[in-house]
């Protein structure tokens, strides 16, 4: 059996505070300091869409601290499209948003299959 992770962070309000840090957190050495409730824990970073033109950005979050509960989750990101399309450029959206949703439905079984329904930290 291994010791649970932890990790020691900055914040503005609490100072140095330690953490229990999930597997599949990425870390925190690039993030900004935070408030204590702001706190968060990312997983790695998983393009969806088209690979080409991806049409959002996917990863595993946690906020333990936060109002959410400590659930975790799979944070989800548009990639900014704004823009008139011609027909040929909608359908190509349209493959591309069918694309997406199946390996969206993919990273919602990978998380079940995590158990992160509650507040662990796995």
């Amino acid at each position: 059996m291994t010791a649970p992770r932890t990790v020691t962070v900055p914040t503005i309000d609490r100072g140095d505070v330690t953490i229990p840090e999930p597997a599949w957190c990425v870390g925190h050495t690039d993030s900004p300091r935070e408030y204590y409730v702001d706190l968060s824990h990312r997983g790695p970073e998983h393009l969806v869409g088209p690979a080409e033109a991806p049409l959002f950005v996917a990863m595993l979050a946690q906020n333990p601290h936060g109002s959410g509960g400590g659930q975790t989750g799979l944070l989800v990101e548009t990639v900014h499209i704004a823009r008139t399309m011609t027909p040929g450029e909608l359908d190509e959206l349209a493959a591309g948003l069918v694309e997406s949703a199946a390996q969206l439905r993919h990273l919602a079984r990978q998380l079940a299959a995590l158990g992160t329904g509650g507040s662990e930290s796995r």
